[in-house]
């Protein structure tokens, strides 16, 4: 399995369909979330709506690279959630959420090993390898607050 295969598949395991680093991942944590308790606020945390959309907002955004368009995404804008008023508008984001992510695997599946390491966009963002880890990375990181936040829910 070359490297790309290799992080594409790493990238499924976070997101679709893993088991092996947390015991779960986007797909097994965000199905039985109903649209309240995706708004709901628990203390200062994010909600899991809002921590959706930041993780989504960064996939659409490299997928928008990976089909050789700009980075057009902003850090100042990761959080910037629409308000999300019904069960429709959350299943509609994890839709999309579903939909980006197997877009970005097979997209990644693409990639050379030599291009792994060209650079992403612009030399301070590093390399392709360095931007597909960091999306692993970051998708780790949230998928753990969103499991905490979800047993804050169960115990409210």
């Amino acid at each position: 399995m070359n490297s790309a295969s290799q992080l594409a598949k790493r990238f499924r395991e976070v997101l679709l369909e893993g088991f092996w680093i947390a015991n779960t991942n986007f797909k097994d944590q965000l199905t039985d979330v109903t649209w309240n308790q995706a708004v709901t606020k628990v203390d200062s945390l994010n909600t899991i709506a809002m921590l959706t959309f930041h993780i989504h907002y960064y996939i659409a955004g490299i997928v928008n690279v990976l089909e050789g368009g700009a980075l057009e995404i902003k850090d100042q804008f990761s959080f910037d959630l629409p308000p999300i008023e019904s069960e429709e508008q959350w299943k509609d984001l994890l839709i999309r959420l579903w939909t980006d992510s197997e877009k970005f695997a097979s997209l990644v599946e693409k990639i050379s090993d030599d291009k792994l390491d060209d650079v992403f966009v612009d030399e301070k963002y590093g390399t392709y390898r360095r931007n597909i880890d960091g999306m692993i990375e970051h998708s780790y990181y949230h998928l753990g607050q969103i499991s905490l936040i979800k047993k804050l829910l169960a115990h409210q």
